[in-house]
């Protein structure tokens, strides 16, 4: 722990600084999304997304190597392709729900391919291991300013529209007899999930991304007793988690996205056991 104090105050070594933030900024995305992604039941679909985002890298970098602009990244081209993905999905699951899971499936396993075949015809072959691991020291000050901008306006989202978001997470045909805008507010939760998945992959990577917006919320389910308790709660079990794995994989030189989703998954498993063996005694 002293090395890690000691790292984050050096000033020659910002990169330490920016992942502590990051953390802190990841945990309000991974807590409040990953609240609404469980009760929602649609972790397959936002893991869908997450996948499909390996396509637009592989292309982006791919065009990049045949003279592209400048501004055509591997954020820009993981950000069309994300949202591309919320889009058809959401337009599969509200016209066609019987077809979704196959259209998910197809997504999942057509933007990894995509990605893969682009980064192997990029000269160079560029390794894919940091973009589906992520590397949280690699986080830059443009990446901090995203999340908290995002961070902002998913908070105030949810501050105005919480009473509308909780009645369509747990009863969308009532809530929709109620005038409740299910349909807008579903669109708009997908399309959230997406660029929060291009923003947060750098994080933990985009196997492990769709880990931390289901294990922490999953982990607060056991305790909390409403929709806002629930994102509090994981948003607090996020910040635990991202930090702690931060500190571990800094003193035992571990890739941090892993160690982190470790942790969360390891405090998942243990609780989901506790609390099975707590019925099992009833």
């Amino acid at each position: 722990m002293s090395g890690f104090l000691q790292a984050l105050a050096n000033p020659s070594i910002p990169f330490v600084r920016n992942a502590l933030i990051g953390s802190v900024l990841a945990a309000f995305l991974f807590g409040i999304l990953g609240s609404l992604v469980t009760v929602r039941r649609i972790a397959g679909l936002a893991g869908a997304i997450s996948h499909t985002v390996l396509g637009g890298v592989g292309l982006a970098l791919f065009l990049a190597s045949r003279g592209a602009p400048k501004w055509v990244s591997p954020m820009l081209g993981a950000l069309v392709f994300a949202i591309l993905a919320a889009l058809l999905i959401s337009i599969v699951s509200l016209k066609a729900k019987q077809r979704e899971d196959t259209v998910i499936n197809a997504l999942w396993a057509i933007g990894m391919s995509l990605g893969v075949v682009f980064l192997a015809k990029t000269p160079g072959y560029v390794d894919p291991m940091s973009y589906l691991f992520g590397n949280i020291l690699l986080v830059t000050e443009q990446d901090l300013f995203l999340l908290a901008v995002l961070d902002l306006v998913v908070l105030l989202l949810v501050g105005r529209y919480y009473r509308h978001i909780e009645a369509a997470s747990f009863d969308e045909e009532f809530a929709a007899t109620k005038g409740v805008p299910v349909t807008a507010l579903y669109l708009v939760l997908l399309l959230v999930i997406a660029i929060a998945i291009v923003l947060l992959q750098t994080f933990v990577g985009i196997v492990m991304v769709i880990a931390m917006l289901t294990l922490p919320a999953g982990t607060a389910g056991y305790f909390s007793r409403n929709l806002a308790g629930m994102m509090v709660n994981a948003t607090l079990l996020s910040l635990a988690f991202s930090v702690g794995g931060l500190v571990v994989s800094w003193h035992f030189d571990l890739p941090a996205g892993a160690v982190i989703v470790l942790l969360s998954g390891a405090v998942f498993i243990a609780l989901s056991a506790r609390n099975h063996g707590k019925r099992g005694r009833l």
